[in-house]
C-alpha cells in the first residue's frame, strides 16, 4: 500500500506540472484529428451561448489550458483517495486513471457537448475526437504522477 499523507503537497505540485506536458501533447494530437481541435470551442460557445464557429478563441484557450492544469490536481486526488485501500502504486494508478478518462470524456459528452450549438452532423466525429485526445492526456498524466507517488 501507498504512504500517501507524506506525498499530498508533492503530489498535487507534480500533478499541475505533469498537467503541463500533457496538455501540450495533447494539443499536438488535437491538431492532427479533423474536429480535435473544436472541443475547446464548443466550451467556449456553451459559455457564450454561441455556435463553436462564433466562440473567442481567447476563451476557448483560456477553457482549454485551465481545464488542462486543473485536471492534473485532479487526478493526484483521485490518485490519493483509493490509496489507502488499493494495494500498489500500478493499481491506484490504473483505478485513478479509468476514473479520470471517464469524467473527461463523459462531462464533455454529456453536459457539455449536448448543451452546445454545434450542427448535430459533427457531433459523432466531435465526440469521438475528444476521447481520443483525452486518451493522449490520460496516458501522458498518469504514468508521471504514479512515478512521482513512488519518490516522494
Amino acid at each position: 500500500m501507498l504512504s500517501p499523507a507524506p506525498a499530498v503537497p508533492g503530489l498535487f505540485v507534480v500533478g499541475v506540472a505533469a498537467a503541463v506536458v500533457a496538455t501540450l501533447v495533447m494539443d499536438a494530437a488535437m491538431a492532427r484529428l479533423p474536429e480535435g481541435e473544436t472541443s475547446p470551442f464548443v466550451a467556449a460557445g456553451v459559455l457564450t451561448e454561441r455556435p463553436p464557429g462564433e466562440a473567442p478563441g481567447r476563451l476557448a484557450s483560456v477553457v482549454h489550458y485551465a481545464a488542462g492544469l486543473l485536471t492534473g490536481p485532479l487526478f493526484a486526488w483521485l490518485f490519493l483517495a483509493p490509496a489507502a485501500v488499493l494495494d500498489g502504486v500500478a493499481v491506484t494508478a490504473v483505478a485513478a486513471a479509468v476514473v479520470l478518462y471517464v469524467l473527461m470524456v463523459g462531462f464533455f459528452a454529456v453536459v457539455v457537448l449536448p448543451r452546445s450549438l454545434v450542427d448535430e452532423r459533427r457531433v459523432p466525429a466531435i465526440r469521438r475526437d475528444w476521447a481520443a485526445v483525452a486518451a493522449v492526456y490520460v496516458a501522458v498524466l498518469v504514468p508521471v504522477v504514479a512515478g512521482a507517488a513512488t519518490v516522494l
